[in-house]
């Protein structure tokens, strides 16, 4: 473990917050370094990245006349779609769009991988060392050597290869590159950033309710507390102690005051003392929060925001996952170190967790939906004052910045605005239905912002990873393969209930999936237990893609499976061992369930969608292009992800170094 003291706080690399985030995988001052000339002096290139933003809506609110800016920046330049990764999900997106590679060379096919020495999952984008060397002392287990994050995709950043040339870039919210990467350059990573506790973001909702639902709260604890003369004494939970054997989770108490006639309340922070005042249905500001774990010696900081939903007849507090405080990170957040507390010196404390947009509040019960879009437009204006902040700077080199807020919206809120879904409510769902098209309407005004500052000199890329489709049925790949003699359980009793493939018969199992779109085949020689020898490899993948594709959804006979990828055909590189042998590529409408993605075997075969989360991406690449705009017209017509690196190089007059997949769009 690093630890160095600034003033009262710690800056902590390791530890802690890195051995929580093993359990969580499981569900710089600017360096010139130029080794070429300065050929980008002066010049300038911005990349607006729009996180979701669907190539069929967007058109269609452009022809409404809802977007002027975009409809302005198609007419000036060019608009086309984008074909995305296959799959569309976001770390491989993200990751063919930082490199220029298909995922074959940056190695990230999911969300999750497996480990095939355990067959137990892992995430795909990082793995976590803890400390190598200890010495325990009584109670206490100090490091003897550091813990650290390691960035596991593959292949160089286009912004490292510029930076090297004396081209500047400022990256800003990034997602899968987490450790921030890089030596070069001023980048803040986004997506796939944890929280202190080392998850993707774990909120906290203190009440005097129980918690009434069939399923466990993912993503967050709901804490029962009681308010005894009108006060309620709680703890935020912090980072796991390493330095405590047992590694018991580190927390810092809180006491809520309550008025006991009007809707106000009164929090006290323990450890700082610091106080402020809530009335019902108002959010706090950043407030700072201190996790001590070795008394006197060291503490971790973070920051958080309080929402005091409802005072009475029920006490509901609802607490941010608490995010690493961007003035003393204590983690790899930024590239320098110092990057994110100079950030935070300009604009104040801001969200360091990769999607702060909370959908699992929502999708628990603990939001409704105004409670989601209040804390969503929060995150918004704040990401907004960070563009301003880094625009106003602007000038010279390269400036990426990435919005979530369309993205996030479309994942919960399809159902609002589509009648045809399992999950939509007219009467409830009336009042938000425009609630992506607004979304829209935001990214519109930020373009507007955008081109009048920098002016049409300034070559401009607007895109999206991805579009967006309707989830209407979970379809269970794992139920399929055990319906049709591919999977075979141990104890079929207990179809329904294991975690993790843990039920599986792996000496008679041939195939099974795991993540999102993966399929893989249980390979004598590569699976632990693995039973199909290399030779009837490839007629058991054709057997099996062939019998996907033929998959009917008995409720309305229609095809669930459009697409069957197999992995050695449309990807290449190094580190195409890693992939699944197979890609799944489901019809619009249709998706993988989220219990077979997480390595379960339910009892029926297809289910209606009715959860929050109710529009989806993760489905064959062609039914999701994303979006590409610039303010030039574009030579090549049919672009992909994987050319965009090679465009922004080319721009600067370079070429990218080694293997692309790609080439300049202009």
């Amino acid at each position: 473990m690093k630890h160095r003291s600034i003033g009262r706080q710690s800056l902590v690399y390791g530890g802690p917050i890195l051995l929580a985030l093993i359990s969580t995988s499981l569900l710089m001052v600017r360096c010139g370094g130029a080794s070429g000339p300065s050929s980008g002096k002066g010049k300038r290139l911005m990349v607006l990245a729009i996180d979701g933003m669907d190539y069929g809506l967007l058109k269609r609110f452009m022809a409404e006349g809802k977007m002027p800016n975009f409809q302005a920046l198609a007419e000036e330049g060019d608009f086309v779609p984008l074909a995305t990764t296959i799959p569309p999900q976001s770390p491989v997106a993200w990751s063919s769009f930082i490199t220029g590679l298909n995922p074959g060379h940056t190695g990230i096919f999911d969300f999750v991988h497996r480990d095939p020495a355990t067959m137990l999952p892992y995430l795909s984008t990082t793995r976590v060392e803890g400390a190598g060397r200890t010495l325990s002392l009584g109670k206490w287990v100090l490091p003897l050597s550091g813990g650290k994050a390691v960035q596991l995709r593959q292949g160089k950043p286009w912004w490292e290869m510029l930076e090297e040339r004396g081209v500047p870039a400022t990256v800003i919210k990034i997602p899968a590159n987490f450790p921030a990467e890089g030596q070069r350059g001023r980048v803040l990573s986004g997506m796939g950033t944890p929280d202190i506790q080392g998850t993707y973001g774990q909120f906290s909702f203190f009440t005097t309710r129980p918690y009434r639902s069939e399923r466990t709260l993912s993503g967050g604890d709901w804490i029962r507390v009681k308010v005894e003369d009108h006060m309620v004494r709680a703890a935020l939970i912090g980072p796991a102690n390493t330095f405590l054997k047992e590694n018991p989770q580190a927390t810092t108490d809180f006491t809520v005051y309550l008025d006991p006639e009007y809707p106000l309340a009164k929090v006290r922070i323990s450890i700082s003392g610091e106080e402020f005042l809530l009335k019902e249905g108002e959010w706090s500001e950043w407030v700072e929060v201190e996790f001590e774990l070795i008394p006197y010696l060291q503490s971790v900081s973070s920051v958080c925001r309080f929402y005091l939903k409802q005072v009475r007849p029920e006490f509901e507090l609802y607490v941010t996952p608490v995010n690493l405080n961007p003035a003393y990170p204590a983690l790899p957040i930024s590239s320098p170190p110092e990057f994110s507390a100079e950030i935070a010196a300009a604009i104040g404390p801001f969200y360091t967790q990769g999607m702060p947009e909370d959908t699992k509040a929502l999708a628990g019960g603990v939001f409704e939906d105004e409670d989601f879009l209040r804390q969503a437009d929060l995150v918004f204006r704040e990401r907004k004052r960070m563009y301003e902040h880094f625009l106003e700077e602007f000038d010279s080199g390269v400036l990426f910045f990435y919005f979530s807020s369309i993205d996030q919206a479309s994942h919960v809120l399809w159902r609002t605005m589509d009648p045809e879904h399992p999950a939509h409510n007219p009467e409830r769902d009336a009042e938000h239905a425009d609630a992506i098209e607004n979304s829209y309407v935001e990214m519109d005004g930020v373009l507007g912002m955008t081109r009048e500052k920098l002016g049409p000199e300034t070559p401009l890329l607007v895109l999206s990873d991805h579009g967006f489709a309707p989830w209407y049925r979970a379809f269970h790949l794992n139920t399929w393969l055990k319906d049709n003699g591919y999977l075979v359980l141990l104890d079929p009793s207990r179809q329904g209930k294991a975690e993790y493939l843990t039920n599986v018969d792996w000496f008679q199992t041939r195939a099974y999936g795991l993540g999102i779109n993966g399929l893989y085949i249980n390979l004598l020689g590569r699976e632990v237990n693995g039973i199909v020898p290399y030779s009837e490899r490839d007629a058991l993948v054709d057997e099996i893609s062939g019998k996907l594709l033929e998959v009917r959804d008995p409720e309305n006979g229609a095809g669930i499976i459009s697409k069957v990828y197999r992995s050695d055909k449309v990807f290449s590189g190094l580190h195409l061992g890693l992939a699944p042998d197979i890609i799944v590529g489901f019809r619009r409408g249709y998706r993988n369930s989220n219990e077979s993605s997480a390595g379960k075997v339910p009892l029926e075969l297809i289910k209606d969608n009715r959860e929050k989360w109710s529009g989806d991406h993760c489905i064959a690449a062609d039914e999701v292009p994303g979006v590409l705009l610039g303010n030039r017209k574009f030579s090549l017509r049919e672009p992909a992800l994987t050319d965009l690196a090679p465009t922004i190089l080319a721009e600067f007059g370079l070429e990218a170094e080694g293997e692309s997949d790609g080439q300049s769009i202009w």
